[in-house]
């Protein structure tokens, strides 16, 4: 420690740039005048107060600083919260209390499914049984991968599956045989993953926060909630519908140099064999889960359940992981409060927008702005943002896994 005494720090000077980026487009837009209203095409008049335009320059802050990364994203929603209250856009109370609505401890509450399968080791002993069945034929083996990663999704947030599956495509590839060199099969197995993990995440409520932060907004602007299973019914078929069309273009645009892995299958049952019986803590895990989807379902049959919020039921889970000693005081020290601090600062922002009539000022000048324009010119600009989304979330969440995790790592190549 002495050797770094009076060594300056280097500055990163492009990050920094966009550190004061995202402050000059804030302190541009809050101390501008007053803008014009944005009209429909019905003639409506949208005004903008000066709250609302200090909530569209917080929303130019946070969306700088979260796409350049220039501090953590946990800190820039942080700073979302900040703003609000500093510069009164909204009460303290208000900006602050949208970081633990219902939606977001939902996302705890998932994420800590996630964490809890991966240490017990129930996400492993899936993937080993998924190998067996699949063979060594390279085209099973990407359905086998894309499957077992959808099926995840299901009960693990979309992120944590990826760290999840992660060293174990590293493993597979090490038995491909081909080294570091880059081929189609390896571009396959993980760009593919990363798409199915998008792919299967819709089907439920445990897949991604996006949809329990959906879900919440549209209960707070519709008045309606929307059941845990109601939303798995509608989105079940689209999630495999993706999956099975993307092991198809994974297969025609990166199909693997060679048909078969040799060995991989024997090296799955030998893993699988070590792995044991079924431990305790994985029956436990398995059975508090469970019963939590199970009572989440039965609120659509039985009323006395009905006004039981699915957040309660689903954290009721987080609570016995702990007293059933699957989970301790260093497992809670390492969940990912970076992940869940973002969506606390999406909520925040979301809501601030929508209550200072913001969000309405830029749906209608974004109405007339695409008005006469091709619907290929919007599905382009969502796409981006979807794009843009999963790029984050990849980012924060794939080097919690890591070739040196994995058992089945440096056992060929």
């Amino acid at each position: 420690m002495a050797d770094n005494i009076g060594v300056p720090n280097k500055i990163d000077w492009k990050k920094m740039g966009f550190l004061f980026l995202g402050l000059g487009l804030f302190t541009l837009v809050y101390l501008a005048p007053a803008w014009p209203d944005a009209v429909d095409p019905m003639g409506k008049h949208f005004p903008l107060s000066k709250e609302a335009k200090g909530a569209i320059a917080v929303f130019l802050l946070a969306a700088t600083w979260w796409v350049f990364e220039v501090v953590p994203i946990g800190v820039t929603s942080l700073a979302i919260g900040v703003l609000q209250a500093m510069f009164l856009i909204r009460p303290a109370r208000d900006a602050f209390t949208d970081f633990m609505v219902p939606s977001v401890m939902f996302i705890f509450a998932s994420i800590m499914i996630g964490l809890v399968f991966t240490k017990t080791g129930l996400t492993k002993r899936l993937a080993y049984k998924m190998l067996i069945v699949v063979g060594e034929k390279t085209s099973m083996i990407y359905l086998g991968c894309f499957v077992v990663t959808s099926v995840l999704t299901h009960i693990m947030a979309h992120t944590a599956v990826a760290a999840t599956i992660y060293p174990l495509l590293i493993s597979i590839y090490a038995l491909y045989g081909e080294g570091d060199k880059k081929t189609r099969f390896g571009k396959g197995l993980f760009i593919g993953m990363a798409y199915v993990a998008g792919a299967g995440s819709i089907v439920t409520l445990l897949g991604a926060a996006r949809g329990a932060v959906a879900l919440g907004f549209f209960k707070e602007i519709m008045q309606q909630d929307i059941t845990f299973f109601e939303l798995t019914w509608y989105m079940f078929p689209i999630g495999w519908i993706m999956t099975f069309a993307l092991w198809g273009f994974f297969m025609l645009f990166f199909k693997p140099e060679k048909k078969t892995i040799p060995g991989l299958r024997e090296k799955a049952r030998q893993l699988s064999s070590e792995l044991g019986p079924l431990t305790r803590n994985e029956i436990k895990a398995a059975v508090i889960v469970g019963a939590c989807i199970f009572v989440m379902a039965a609120k659509q049959f039985i009323p006395a359940l009905a006004v039981i919020d699915k957040t309660a039921i689903i954290l009721v889970s987080t609570i016995l992981f702990f007293v059933t000693g699957i989970m301790d005081i260093d497992d809670l020290e390492a969940i990912p409060w970076n992940i869940i601090l973002l969506f606390a600062g999406a909520m925040s922002i979301g809501n601030c927008l929508w209550q200072t009539g913001a969000a309405s000022w830029m749906a209608v000048n974004w109405l007339a702005m695409f008005q006469e324009a091709n619907w290929f010119v919007f599905r382009l600009f969502r796409h981006g943002h979807d794009q843009r989304y999963h790029e984050r979330g990849g980012h924060c969440h794939i080097p919690a896994g890591g070739p040196g995790n994995c058992p089945l790592s440096g056992c060929g190549g």
